[in-house]
């Protein structure tokens, strides 16, 4: 059975790479569009984002020296120049190339016609003025050479901050998010013409791309329908809304609500155990267990005491948590979900040998298993790819990229959107594994080739335990609404809004794991409610 796309393929999630944008302004050209009319259209639309009040005060006082490019992308840069000319802003113009193609050539005789003054050698990098990149644009394959490189480095030095880049910082590839060279344009902000292009949302590029702001071109539902079925999707805070939320029935009983194992913590671990049971207390799931370390069930009680204590574990001479004496088949009983890796520390050969026993049963679960932080670390001891192919349900692993590579040494090296769906491609089999793959802008990919990658997140929250937090808000999610990957996808974005209203709220400091586990529970309240309102709406008294 199809799942239902979330959030839409429109022109506001579509990630895609240069290749196909140019595809899709070629069809449109195809179709007997003027290309001057998509370049006034695309570059009216930057002109009017300019006007803005973050932007509009530094362009007046400070006036703006616009770099343009010999193609359509200096083109663009032309009309905006144009445009903020005649809006009384102090204009200026350089162009290092002695060609242009025909349409661009015609804007730069407008404006000189206009009079907006063109500097007829390099500019100094401390210019005052707002820069406004409009050099290559998406069309970039080799480096912009030494002298642009250093220029735009010095820029950067000597007036931070005041760039902004039109379809992509000179110098960086719009598909795999990496410079050309040695360096590209830092931006302060960067405008994406039509649809994102997918290299600007790697974590490569985010020390380029600065803010990252689509352009709405008005492109027609089916051109974009056109676009292969796993084309990767962009999310962003606002899709929470639209999220496919577990909903239950408002008389579900407490195990109806999610029953969730974590197995969690070590001796020199033990906060991440309580860190996880904290995510899977905000996801709502009515029934929490936990197998944990023998000093940490003593305790438990009194932080979270609606924790039912199921395994009391001993440590290995290393200190990690040694998982032999958990009786698997029993603890595996009357679940939904079970979420395993936290804090467990890692095993030398021997120990890993001697708790071999307790993968079986986990392969032969049903229910929902998440592998997160050193259970994956222990998984690649035993073959990931197979164990997970043989998998008897569905399957969520969570990873960052060291974790990864050690999972998938074959796939380390892949941009983070191609590693993530060809690893959950390769190990689903009967039942589905679905990849999250850690980053600053994290990729959530399925074995039906389905793709989601975070448009924001904060970066105060890069922070030990925040990883805790997210396995267990998503199993908990899971175990309430089942095992497909749009849940795990929702997890990933939850937890990352839940760091950026923290960060909001109480500084950067403020992202720290347990407020950013607060900030999940609000949210699910709030979820909650939303869908009540939604089933019930007030009657009129």
């Amino acid at each position: 059975m199809p799942q239902p796309v979330w959030p839409p393929r429109d022109a506001e999630h579509l990630l895609v790479s240069s290749a196909q944008m140019a595809t899709l302004e070629q069809q449109l050209f195809a179709s007997g569009l003027p290309v001057e009319a998509l370049m006034e259209k695309a570059a009216l639309a930057v002109a009017r984002r300019l006007e803005q009040p973050d932007w509009w005060p530094q362009l007046q006082q400070r006036g703006a020296l616009v770099l343009v490019g010999p193609g359509h992308n200096g083109g663009d840069g032309l009309v905006v120049a144009r445009e903020l000319h005649l809006a009384g802003i102090a204009v200026r113009i350089w162009s290092p190339f002695e060609r242009h193609k025909p349409l661009t050539a015609a804007h730069l005789r407008h404006a000189s016609w206009l009079g907006i003054a063109a500097l007829d050698h390099p500019p100094d990098p401390g210019d005052r003025a707002v820069w406004i990149d409009a050099l290559f644009g998406i069309g970039q394959s080799h480096p912009p050479g030494e002298a642009l490189e250093t220029l735009l480095e010095r820029r950067q030095q000597q007036q931070p901050n005041r760039l902004i880049a039109i379809d992509g910082p000179t110098g960086l590839c719009a598909d795999s998010g990496q410079p050309l060279g040695r360096v590209a344009a830092c931006a302060a902000l960067s405008l994406s013409i039509g649809l994102l292009k997918q290299g600007f949302l790697q974590d490569s590029a985010l020390a380029w791309v600065g803010r990252l702001e689509r352009i709405e071109l008005g492109l027609p539902a089916p051109l974009l329908d056109d676009l292969p079925a796993d084309q990767p999707l962009a999310l962003s805070p606002c899709d929470l809304a639209s999220a496919p939320w577990p909903q239950l029935p408002a008389a579900a009983s407490k195990y109806q609500r999610g029953r969730l194992l974590v197995i969690a913590g070590s001796a020199a671990y033990r906060g991440a155990a309580q860190l996880c049971l904290q995510g899977a207390s905000a996801s709502g799931a009515g029934s929490l267990r936990a197998a944990l370390p023998q000093p940490l069930t003593d305790q438990i009680w009194s932080v979270q005491p609606h924790v039912v204590v199921s395994a009391a574990l001993a440590s290995h001479p290393s200190g990690s948590l040694n998982l032999s004496d958990l009786n698997a088949a029993a603890a595996l009983e009357r679940l939904d979900a079970v979420v395993l890796g936290p804090g467990l520390g890692a095993t030398t050969e021997a120990e890993a040998a001697a708790e071999a026993g307790i993968w079986q049963p986990l392969q032969r679960f049903p229910g929902l298993l998440l592998l997160d932080a050193d259970g994956l670390n222990r998984l690649a001891r035993l073959g990931a790819t197979p164990w997970l192919k043989g998998r008897q349900g569905p399957t969520w692993i969570t990873p960052h990229r060291g974790e990864f590579a050690r999972l998938f040494p074959e796939l380390a090296e892949a941009p983070a959107l191609l590693a993530a769906q060809a690893a959950a491609r390769q190990c689903s089999s009967c039942h589905p594994c679905s990849v999250l793959l850690k980053g600053a802008r994290t990729v959530i990919a399925t074995g039906d080739g389905r793709r989601w990658q975070l448009r924001e997140a904060c970066s105060a929250a890069a922070r030990a335990g925040l990883g805790d937090v997210l396995a267990g808000y998503a199993g908990g999610l899971a175990a309430r609404g089942g095992g497909d990957a749009a849940l795990l996808a929702t997890s990933a974005l939850a937890h990352a809004h839940a760091g950026l209203q923290a960060a909001q709220q109480r500084g950067q400091g403020g992202a720290d794991p347990m407020t950013v586990g607060q900030q999940l529970q609000n949210q699910e309240l709030n979820t909650d409610q939303a869908a009540q309102n939604v089933l019930q709406p007030p009657t009129n008294t």
